[in-house]
């Protein structure tokens, strides 16, 4: 292991595919060598500042293995976001580990991971204002932490199978941080009820809500069970009107396992109804630090949101506060020419759109909301 740190530590090793790049790279923060693994998307533009997902691994697991299991990089591809999967370190059982909140020695993560965010603006133009953190299983009650500690630098957080261990637990949050929380309730390793040293899930979504000022009656959908042998269904909760904007939103996996929605099988029971990467970007493509960043459509009273923006193969149309019957989209090319119509129902939350057969440029989208027109929108296709 010291081996492999020391050459980390003497070169970047680029590995580029189609002119996507991912980098391993190490800084010393807390007088230790750290490494992680950087995707910059090709469509990348230093001129243009771009949000930066910091996406940690779970308990015994590595970067590599998390940037594999998540699979953001079609995300990133189109949306143009910069990925950073950091390392952590090993505890004295031999595994990799992160210091969430277990107790108040050993390694500084809290430190590492704010000098890493300023080490990559360094080097790349980071929008400082749009930096979020997500994760799996212990990497999920690390950007809990995050969220308490760095509120003034993480804009959003999503923990996956991830709460609060109960050794630090209940601690004081200096300003709202909008929350998503996505956990199965057969979760046999970190238990849906709590106990073993850590929060359950509930009082974890109550401890966001009541520290962001949210709403106490959530707005309820039921993620429609498009994958019946999948073994579980997907609940999903919504508590509006926190703090500048914040909501906190928990996606209850019932029967689901610890595992990532919409990720490849690992043995465990592993929802396929929706996607944990895809959820988390349209969470946080909503903040900034300073407030929600919502398209609000003023023709029909809606929330629109269209991601991602620029898109090659695939959009999502993603309406927010779903208050509409039937939704009827139509996309626009530069001459004014129909080349995508397609309709929803029945409050449907989203809706995909096929963008692959279409030639790059500048198209325009209008959704009539029960046959009332909302206001165009503006679409970026990027081959």
């Amino acid at each position: 292991m010291k081996n492999i740190l020391t050459l980390l530590s003497l070169f970047v090793f680029a590995i580029l595919t189609n002119a996507q790049t991912t980098l391993i790279d190490t800084i010393i923060s807390g007088g230790i060598p750290r490494t992680y693994r950087l995707y910059v998307p090709a469509i990348y533009n230093a001129s243009n500042p771009a949000p930066l997902i910091i996406n940690m691994h779970g308990y015994t697991s590595n970067a590599t293995q998390q940037q594999s299991y998540t699979n953001f990089k079609p995300i990133a591809d189109t949306a143009g976001f910069i990925m950073v999967y950091p390392q952590g370190t090993v505890d004295n059982n031999g595994y990799t580990f992160w210091n969430a909140g277990i107790g108040n020695g050993g390694v500084d993560d809290i430190g590492f991971l704010s000098h890493l965010i300023d080490s990559l603006k360094s080097k790349y133009n980071i929008n400082l204002n749009r930096v979020y953190s997500t994760g799996f299983s212990m990497g999920g009650f690390m950007s809990h932490i995050l969220a308490i500690a760095l509120s003034d630098r993480i804009a959003a957080i999503a923990s996956v199978s991830g709460t609060f261990f109960t050794n630090q637990y209940p601690y004081t949050a200096t300003q709202a941080v909008p929350v998503m929380q996505i956990h199965g309730t057969a979760d046999g390793t970190v238990p849906f009820t709590g106990g073993s040293g850590m929060v359950a899930v509930d009082n974890t979504v109550k401890f966001w809500v009541n520290s962001d000022h949210c709403d106490t009656t959530p707005v309820f959908t039921a993620v429609p069970d498009v994958n019946a042998g999948d073994g579980c269904t997907a609940e999903h909760y919504v508590y509006n009107n926190g703090d500048n904007g914040s909501t906190v939103e928990f996606y209850k996996i019932v029967g689901g396992d610890h595992t990532w929605p919409g990720a490849y099988n690992i043995g465990k029971v592993t929802n396929q109804d929706m996607s944990a990467s895809k959820e988390i970007w349209r969470f946080f493509n909503h903040y900034s630090l300073t407030t929600a960043i919502k398209e609000n459509d003023n023709n029909s009273g809606n929330t629109i949101l269209i991601y991602p923006n620029p898109a090659a193969e695939n959009m999502t149309v993603q309406f927010e506060n779903r208050n509409y019957h039937s939704a009827d989209i139509t996309v626009y090319n530069a001459i004014g020419q129909r080349v995508i119509t397609q309709s929803c129902i029945n409050g449907m939350p989203s809706v995909s759109l096929n963008t692959a057969s279409l030639p790059a440029g500048i198209y325009s989208m209008q959704v009539w909301f029960d046959k009332k027109k909302s206001s165009y929108k503006k679409l970026i296709i990027a081959k």
